[in-house]
């Protein structure tokens, strides 16, 4: 049996990576893994470190445009998990072009050539801010698309390739769309990392607006728990969305930082709001707890906790990454400022 995971030296892909190979995921227990990631500037072979020297691991540095290369990777695949994408907000608002690439011709490369190549499954990894912003209630799968970022707009059409090759050439596609997820191995360039390995270095931390813009907080785990789940036994041409079910206003969240970093709101510093700024993003799960028996295992207390623990006591891995300069500027010249993207 062979996987191939498209953006596995990223965050959230280097942690279904180790999973993986550590026989979390039952149905894929001894699978030859081949992780296919470019290794931009959030891409870091120290996230796969600890199954580095893994027998069933094969690393190629590439790009998921490069058709050739996809082509010969997808050569005997089981199943795809695609989770490489351009994923930060602020940059796609800054230049979006890297996020057209990336996002829709990348994800087109990967649907073609595993229609060629006779794949089983094929999981696309996506993300709640396709649908725009929720005052109140939860979107269910069935919600319209109303992308307000160029970020958001390159991943809506991304779904609506994948969904439209399961359709058109019965690929055997699933769709998962998370909330912001958090935990460690996270490029601090998002909300929790950010503010976390700054409190920690007696820096302040910048806050959009008046912080009222809530998010629904996943644990990295829960989410590579929930993206198994649709992998095993998800329907072809489905939507899954995967919550974590703990939603906080970002000035609560920067409260509970504050907190666990013994740092107070002298820390704070708030900053002009991104535009277009998503008031609120709300998933109902009771399509994937329903029918694929998910729910979130990690409490958002212990979650965040143990991930700050994790900063406090790995220096070595985010303090390289803060000190190297920045691939791109925001538009106002400013440095970018986070959003909690994985």
């Amino acid at each position: 049996m062979r996987v191939l995971v498209t953006g596995g030296a990223g965050f959230i892909g280097s942690h279904f990576v180790r999973q993986l190979l550590a026989g979390a995921y039952q149905r894929w227990h001894g699978a030859q893994t081949i992780v296919l990631d470019k290794l931009t500037y959030a891409g870091n072979l120290a996230n796969l470190a600890p199954v580095a020297h893994h027998p069933d691991l094969t690393f190629t540095q590439g790009d998921v445009c490069d058709r050739e290369l996809v082509e010969n990777l997808m050569r005997g695949v089981d199943l795809v998990v695609h989770f490489a994408a351009e994923s930060h907000v602020d940059r796609s608002i800054a230049a979006a072009d890297a996020f057209v690439r990336t996002n829709v011709q990348g994800t087109h490369t990967l649907l073609d050539a595993a229609v060629r190549a006779g794949v089983e499954r094929f999981v696309h990894v996506s993300t709640d801010e396709v649908y725009g912003s929720i005052e109140e209630g939860s979107w269910t799968e069935e919600q319209p698309l109303a992308p307000n970022s160029p970020y958001a707009a390159s991943k809506a059409g991304s779904d609506l390739l994948a969904l439209a090759f399961h359709r058109t050439h019965g690929l055997p596609v699933c769709v998962t769309r998370c909330s912001n997820n958090y935990g460690p191995y996270q490029y601090p360039e998002k909300l929790i990392p950010l503010f976390t390995t700054n409190l920690l270095d007696g820096l302040p931390v910048p806050l959009y607006g008046d912080g009222r813009n809530q998010r629904d907080w996943l644990h990295v785990d829960d989410h590579c728990h929930g993206i198994d789940l649709v992998a095993t036994g998800g329907v072809p041409g489905e939507v899954y969305h995967i919550g974590g079910g703990t939603e906080l206003s970002n000035a609560d969240l920067t409260a509970h930082l504050l907190d666990l970093c013994g740092a107070d709101e002298l820390s704070v510093r708030r900053v002009a709001d991104r535009p277009g700024h998503d008031l609120r993003y709300s998933l109902d799960i009771s399509k994937i707890s329903r029918e694929l028996g998910y729910t979130p295992r990690v409490s958002f207390a212990e979650g965040l906790a143990d991930t700050v623990d994790w900063y406090r006591n790995n220096r070595a891995w985010w303090e390289p990454l803060k000190v190297q300069p920045v691939p791109a500027p925001a538009a106002d010249g400013h440095a970018l400022t986070p959003d909690g993207r994985g």
